[in-house]
């Protein structure tokens, strides 16, 4: 295989996966989105136990977690996060305030994946202490973002019960469909 041929599939792999990124983290903003609209004010400062995080306070730490490893390990801005703070604060952030944090730090992890190419993906960098390579950090943030995403889901589950209303129900047989 030449040089080029192996550059335009490494590019071609990497736009895919960059394409598969930013469809993977609008999902996961579009089920918290859903489950924040069910749920009050005060539903979202709900702890279903005294060691289990609220919703605010998830939301708070992904909004950090997503600047520390995307727009600063990928996108080369400053690292600015307070990750003690992401956990300390009292229930004080308007639901709609923390709604609008996360989506601007979306807005602005598709801005940065704007940039990224294969050679991006394979350079390797430090993230929060550790030694990764740009492939390896946007892998586990979005695998990071799911699953706080299905814990919020969860939580709504739980502070609604019977009320609550699935991210996705099936439609076709296949998918389990009466």
């Amino acid at each position: 295989m030449t040089d080029s041929k192996r550059l335009i599939n490494g590019q071609s792999i990497a736009n895919t996966f960059i394409a598969e990124t930013r469809a993977a983290i609008d999902q996961e903003l579009r089920r918290i989105t859903h489950s924040l609209a069910q749920l009050s004010e005060e539903d979202i400062w709900w702890q279903p136990g005294p060691s289990v995080n609220s919703i605010g306070t998830i939301i708070r730490h992904l909004c950090g977690n997503l600047r520390q490893w995307f727009l600063h390990g990928i996108g080369g801005q400053p690292d600015v996060r307070d990750r003690p703070a992401e956990f300390a604060a009292a229930a004080s952030t308007p639901k709609d305030k923390l709604l609008a944090d996360l989506t601007g730090v979306v807005h602005q992890i598709h801005e940065a994946l704007d940039a990224v190419d294969a050679d991006d993906l394979l350079q390797e960098r430090r993230v929060q202490g550790f030694d990764t390579n740009g492939l390896a950090a946007i892998y586990s943030t979005v695998a990071h973002f799911e699953g706080h995403a299905l814990q919020i889901a969860y939580i709504t589950h739980l502070r609604l019960g019977e009320r609550y209303e699935p991210f996705w129900k099936p439609t076709l047989a296949e998918q389990g469909a009466d």
